[in-house]
């Protein structure tokens, strides 16, 4: 973990890389809280650094315009760390920047002292980092292109295939991209349909930015605003189950899977979207618990699918198998 002085030169490093930032966010990144973040600061200005502050809600930290430090050493936590977040674009779908993960490894390993670059070989040499089964794909330029326009304010134009396969031009005020459940999501609001929408990236193609500007809303949450429409979104399958277990329980457990959670009698009322049952069954079928199922009946038949499965599974190699394996 990192020390007290690790941490302080970290608030530093983020106040060069940024206008300003929040407390808040300070705190969130360091995994601190205000006290602790106002504490740092304090001792960055006694060391000269010249940080202003504004104050009141939303107040925020910045360096004095101008004032630039030289770049500060990584430390062995920072090289490691940099090192498997590069490994791990994979995870978030984003294999095509493998070229620019090896080339930003190969010159970090050239720069770095020869202690900080076995963290480096070591994430190469021992720590596998391969995506999960339900992560997608995501073409990388379309990220930047969005992410850009975003920063930028700009408005994009794409043409984009809906989980029915069903064709269309869209042209949104980009107000986001967020990556969950191993997908990439870019949420605007659609000129066409007049309201926001929400759109997997892998199914934009041909996304151009373009020279029209907007205003992106201040307060807009990404997060809020995907969490109370994800369970249903863009999906082949809406599932409706109920399961043997205390809606406090179910909603710690099925926090990670985009799922709505509501209390029904003595158990909890499970509703979600999927294009694949197969994973979800599995996964319920794993806590242990009865399960009603109200809906789609082709879950019924994805648990008879996996239930033949068990029972192959579970019978005994015949006496020529046996044999075989023996020899």
């Amino acid at each position: 973990m990192y020390d007290p002085i690790m941490r302080v030169l970290t608030v530093l490093e983020i106040l060069q890389a940024r206008d300003h930032v929040t407390g808040t966010e300070l705190a969130e990144r360091l995994e601190v809280d205000l006290r602790t973040i106002q504490r740092y600061v304090v001792r960055l200005r006694d060391l000269s650094i010249p940080i202003e502050s504004s104050r009141g809600v939303g107040g925020s930290y910045r360096l004095r315009p101008g004032f630039r430090l030289p770049p500060l050493l990584f430390t062995n936590e920072e090289a490691f760390a940099l090192s498997l977040g590069l490994r791990a674009l994979r995870q978030l779908g984003l294999s095509a920047f493998a070229p620019a993960t090896e080339g930003a490894l190969a010159k970090l390993g050239r720069v770095l002292p020869d202690a900080l670059r076995e963290s480096i070989l070591t994430v190469e040499d021992v720590v596998a980092v391969e995506p999960g089964p339900w992560v997608v794909s995501t073409s990388a330029d379309s990220l930047i292109q969005a992410a850009s326009a975003i920063r930028a304010c700009r408005r994009i134009r794409f043409s984009y295939r809906s989980h029915t396969d069903a064709r269309s031009r869209r042209e949104i005020k980009p107000y986001a991209v967020l990556h969950t459940d191993g997908r990439w999501y870019l949420i605007g609001y659609c000129l066409s349909r007049k309201a926001l929408r929400t759109f997997r990236l892998d199914r934009v193609m041909d996304l151009e930015v373009r020279q029209a500007t907007f205003k992106r809303p201040a307060k807009f949450d990404p997060r809020s605003y995907l969490n109370q429409r994800m369970p249903f979104i863009q999906s082949d399958y809406q599932i409706d189950v109920w399961i043997d277990m205390s809606i406090e329980e179910a909603e710690r457990t099925f926090a990670p899977w985009r799922v709505t959670t509501e209390k029904d009698q003595d158990g909890t009322r499970l509703r979600c979207g999927r294009d694949r049952l197969k994973l979800f069954a599995a996964m319920l079928l794993s806590m242990g618990r009865r399960i009603v199922i109200h809906k789609p009946a082709e879950l019924r038949e994805t648990y008879r699918d996996l239930a033949r499965q068990a029972l192959l599974a579970a019978q005994p190699l015949a006496v020529e198998e046996s044999r075989a394996v023996s020899d």
